[in-house]
């Protein structure tokens, strides 16, 4: 083993001893170590057809999958990134499969970044510095300014429900089911720090739902305030072990199901295939199901796209 694989595993292995919180999945501790492990000795796969370019001029409202929760969201004229995390590791515990979906130089300039809770795979310091040129400004959640560095940009804390309107531009946090804090043992206090969105431009909806397990009552309710969201994106793992992950993440199935639940008219999964964040997921495995409940329901894939890391999707094509 060479010295900068040795010196990475034995900062991953301090690391996890005092942060295994950090991932938001509380999962027996040695079972996602061995499995980090074993990434950390695998090279990161290159992302075979990286879209050529982010400003697309066929579209209304298109997304961009960057990899686990981050999207590129292009509303006309706008543009807005959740959950930028675009390094090779999630907090020296979880190294990627795959490099980033896109160049990050080719960002356009963000109206908005979005970061849903504080979790190092969601809140990635290291990756808000790579586009802090790019980035007008970031929204965090509720006791989110805690956790959040000084950075040229503003960035503006929301409460549930509460809206920031600007250049016609409208953001609205919105509840969901998930873990407050960042490093596990705050979570305790800190429980409120976790948010969805619904993004509103020119009379398009997007709702981004980060991190959260299943509740009927948090989709219908943003559902019913928001009607006709154009584009939901849904996260669809981490799934096993469900006893552990359940609370906190949904799996294909409920993640459709919030889905159907919210009314949208579209829906993209999100967070799957990106890090090893549990004890037994396999890559392929949460599209896999969903595909197969797709099947179930009726629902085709211009419905439900799943897309691969780098993938683009025109959700609202441009009339000429």
């Amino acid at each position: 083993m060479n010295s900068s694989i040795f010196t990475k595993l034995c900062t991953l292995l301090i690391v996890c001893l005092f942060a295994v919180g950090s991932s938001g999945c509380k999962v027996p501790f040695w079972s996602f170590f061995s499995r980090n492990m074993e990434s950390y000795v695998q090279p990161i796969k290159p992302v075979a057809n990286k879209p050529t370019t982010l400003q697309r001029s066929d579209a209304r409202l298109a997304v961009t999958w960057v990899g686990h929760a981050t999207v590129l969201i292009q509303m006309d004229d706008k543009f807005f990134l959740t959950d930028p995390n675009l390094t090779s590791t999630v907090g020296m515990l979880s190294k990627r499969f795959y490099e980033p979906g896109i160049d990050i130089e080719k960002l356009p300039t963000l109206s908005a970044v979005l970061v849903s809770h504080m979790h190092f795979d969601h809140l990635s310091y290291g990756s808000l510095d790579e586009i802090e040129d790019k980035t007008s400004r970031l929204f965090v959640p509720q006791e989110g300014l805690t956790y959040t560095p000084n950075y040229s940009f503003p960035t503006i804390e929301l409460r549930p429900w509460q809206t920031w309107t600007r250049d016609g531009i409208s953001i609205t946090a919105v509840p969901v089911q998930h873990l407050g804090g960042r490093y596990g043992l705050d979570e305790t206090w800190m429980r409120n720090s976790c948010t969805g969105y619904v993004l509103e431009y020119h009379g398009m909806r997007v709702y981004f739902g980060g991190d959260t397990g299943y509740n009927d009552s948090i989709f219908t309710k943003a559902g019913a305030r928001f009607p006709n969201i154009d584009c939901a994106l849904m996260p669809i793992a981490p799934i096993h072990p469900r006893e552990f992950m359940k609370r906190a993440h949904t799996d294909p199935i409920e993640a459709l199901q919030g889905f159907i639940d919210l009314k949208a008219k579209h829906m993209m999964p999100i967070h799957f295939d990106t890090y090893s964040n549990s004890t037994a997921d396999t890559v392929g495995e949460a599209s896999g199901i969903l595909r197969t409940a797709m099947q179930a329901r009726g629902i085709t894939d211009t419905t439900v796209t799943i897309l691969p890391i780098g993938g683009q999707w025109v959700v609202i094509p441009k009339h000429d």
